[in-house]
């Protein structure tokens, strides 16, 4: 049953497949795709684990998790109100207040909002664009969620050092053209890298995202986890991808 006074005018209610769960989004401003459900399949918490997800948009990645995972809580960081509202409002949607708590606020300053090594995982999708890399987005929502505009890949990887505990987790989807960047950011930063894996969008094709899983002091060595294939044929996905969405 949906509950309208969390719904507002302009948003809708998607099913999530998981546990009767739903998400409130907003199409003018900023949906969730499929590198997310992708990133909450790959990042593994263990029980009693404490998360964060940094610009965590309309909260999908802890609303999966959660349903995903035994992690003890979530905690969810978006600096545009808006879109933390509405992760607010389905976190409620799924009575899930004891569970999650999303905070409105800066990835820059993160580690001065929640402290130093206070979490044991990290997951986030961030920005992929560089300056004028892809199209910018006329949608100002759309472009703080696709370009660098109030965060870069340094900002998330300083602060992610800082606040994961010794042996911490750091979970994150990006696009394989800043790999090598990604790669040498995490080693400077103390974020072993230790698993990765490509995402292809057919089997023939170049991957378009990359999952990658650092451990924070880990020693170096990175296992390459098989290809993820998506589609096996033109809108029909792979089982795999089908596994993950929970179909």
């Amino acid at each position: 049953m949906i509950q309208n006074n969390l719904i507002y005018e302009g948003e809708r209610l998607d099913e999530l497949q998981r546990n009767g769960y739903g998400i409130i989004q907003n199409p003018a401003r900023f949906c969730f795709g499929m590198d997310a459900v992708l990133l909450s399949g790959f990042a593994k918490a263990k029980a009693g684990e404490k998360v964060l997800d940094l610009g965590t948009g309309t909260g999908i990645i802890p609303i999966l998790m959660e349903a995903k995972t035994d992690a003890a809580d979530f905690t969810a960081l978006e600096i545009q109100e808006e879109s933390a509202d509405m992760a607010r409002r389905s976190v409620a949607y799924n009575h899930l207040e004891d569970k999650i708590k999303v905070v409105t606020g800066d990835i820059r300053d993160a580690s001065n909002i929640f402290g130093a090594s206070s979490f044991h995982v990290i997951t986030t999708n961030p920005p992929y664009m560089i300056g004028t890399h892809g199209e910018n987005s006329p949608s100002t929502a759309k472009a703080i969620a696709r370009h660098e505009v109030l965060c870069t890949l340094n900002d998330i990887l300083r602060e992610s050092a800082k606040m994961l505990m010794p042996g911490g987790r750091f979970y994150m989807v990006h696009r394989p053209f800043r790999l090598a960047e990604i790669m040498s950011k995490m080693v400077e930063y103390k974020i072993e890298p230790k698993r990765m894996r490509l995402v292809y969008p057919y089997i023939d094709k170049e991957p378009n995202m990359v999952l990658i899983e650092g451990l924070r002091g880990g020693k170096s060595r990175v296992t390459v986890e098989k290809p993820l294939i998506v589609y096996k044929e033109q809108g029909v996905y792979t089982d795999e991808i089908y596994d993950i969405y929970g179909y």
